[in-house]
């Protein structure tokens, strides 16, 4: 990238909310205390279903992997965009500008494979309970199931990262974005992009897809059962030990089909910018608190959890 009109790019400019500078401050404080809520709130789900015996079941285990996730996510944004907000120096390295979009392109689509697979656990657990102990509740098949999930998504995140930062990037290194985004990022390559979004959308809608139909198709079975239930109890039961695995993959879905499964034409960027900080700061918010208020076990642990004795014969045990 040295000839004619191109220059050798070392670094981008992320520009964040460089238009406002008077809401600098303002801003540093929202993102910084919903950072802080985030990891606070998805620490304490794990910290709570490792101390209660009662929730070492397949179902918690998951729920820690998601909400070590979001921790995960959270992270990789966050800080960097907090950074820009007090900072006068708002670059990236170019491999620092893709080391962050591997990260959130591997935690996202971690975040679909878990998802699936905790809508496969629902399913065996109201659909063959009778089975499940046996299908589900062996250490290994979880260990498995999770780690499957993780390394789809690493998979994900590697060849989506490759393919882009192996393209020929134009004199501009302005991203309009507050991280490094497959659009905005996609932007500044040179000539016609048309095919490498294509590209993108098929392999996105692979990714994204393939995990919501699993999702989908459990959910028929989950429901068609549920309402064959003929107790009324059972049937609530049922549906409250659903009810916060289907909000979550709503919020999930709802942002990244919008996000990723769309043509350059119908791009808008400060949709996708409000889009951005939905699901990189609020939905990590949002999830402690969907599974923490709609689930009636994870709600009396809490309780108990107030308690510090609780908490202290935790630790006593552990060591």
């Amino acid at each position: 990238m040295t000839a004619g009109n191109l220059t050798l790019v070392t670094h981008f400019i992320l520009l964040g909310f460089a238009d406002h500078p008077e809401l600098s401050w303002l801003l540093f404080v929202v993102f910084l205390s919903c950072y802080l809520i985030a990891l606070t709130g998805n620490l304490l789900i794990i910290l709570i279903t490792l101390a209660d015996a009662a929730l070492h079941t397949p179902m918690y285990f998951f729920l820690r992997n998601l909400s070590f996730l979001e921790i995960s996510y959270t992270s990789v944004t966050v800080p960097k965009i907090l950074a820009n907000l007090v900072s006068e120096d708002k670059t990236i390295s170019f491999l620092g500008c893709a080391t962050q979009m591997y990260f959130l392109l591997f935690l996202g689509g971690t975040e679909c494979y878990l998802l699936a697979v905790m809508a496969y656990d629902r399913y065996i657990a109201i659909c063959h309970p009778l089975r499940y102990p046996v299908l589900m509740n062996q250490r290994r098949v979880c260990i498995q199931l999770a780690a499957g999930s993780w390394i789809c998504g690493g998979l994900v995140g590697l060849g989506h990262t490759t393919f882009i930062f192996t393209l020929p990037f134009c004199g501009s290194n302005v991203i309009n974005h507050f991280f490094c985004e497959i659009q905005p990022v996609l932007t500044l390559v040179c000539g016609d992009t048309y095919w490498n979004e294509i590209q993108i959308i098929v392999a996105a809608a692979f990714v994204i897809m393939m995990p919501f139909m699993l999702i989908l198709m459990s959910y028929v079975r989950i429901i068609s059962t549920i309402l064959k239930m003929k107790s009324a109890k059972g049937r609530h039961r049922a549906f409250s030990t659903c009810s916060s695995h289907l909000t979550v993959v709503v919020l999930f879905y709802g942002t990244a089909v919008f996000i990723y499964i769309r043509p350059k034409s119908s791009y808008s960027l400060n949709v996708d910018k409000l889009l951005s900080l939905f699901y990189s700061v609020v939905t990590p918010i949002l999830n402690p608190i969907i599974y923490s208020l709609r689930n009636k076990d994870l709600k009396d642990v809490l309780r108990k959890s107030c308690s510090r004795n609780y908490f202290s014969s935790y630790l006593l045990k552990s060591t």
